[in-house]
């Protein structure tokens, strides 16, 4: 689901930049969204995406119009590549979305032209 979702499946996906305590479950992060992003999670089709201190698990949130999908995925091998600069919540593109799910970074490099691999 995560790694090959087809375009258009959400109508938006955000990430939480920096860390999230992610032992927060659905009420938590659906809270987090409102009062501290300002945003409405029961937005459908919306993905919220957030990441711990441990860089190898993630967690989303999704509205489905009935109720909310929490989905976590736990990598067997490397990290994922979070910005960790700032506390704010990021819009993503689909390439962007596509690209932190299949193990590259959505910020290039200073001196880069292409998108870093994750180890």
């Amino acid at each position: 689901m995560f790694n090959d979702a087809p375009e258009g499946i959400f109508k938006k996906v955000y990430i939480a930049c920096g860390r999230t305590d992610l032992r927060y479950g659905i009420t938590g992060l659906a809270s987090l969204v409102k009062m501290k992003y300002q945003l409405d999670p029961y937005d459908k089709g919306t993905l919220f995406l957030f990441c711990g201190c441990r860089t190898d698990r993630i967690k989303g949130l999704l509205w489905e119009g009935d109720g909310f999908l929490l989905i976590s995925k736990t990598l067997c091998n490397g990290h994922f590549r979070w910005p960790r600069d700032s506390t704010e919540l990021r819009s993503l593109t689909h390439e962007q979305y596509r690209l932190l799910m299949g193990g590259f970074t959505i910020d290039r490099g200073i001196n880069e032209g292409h998108p870093r691999y994750l180890v």
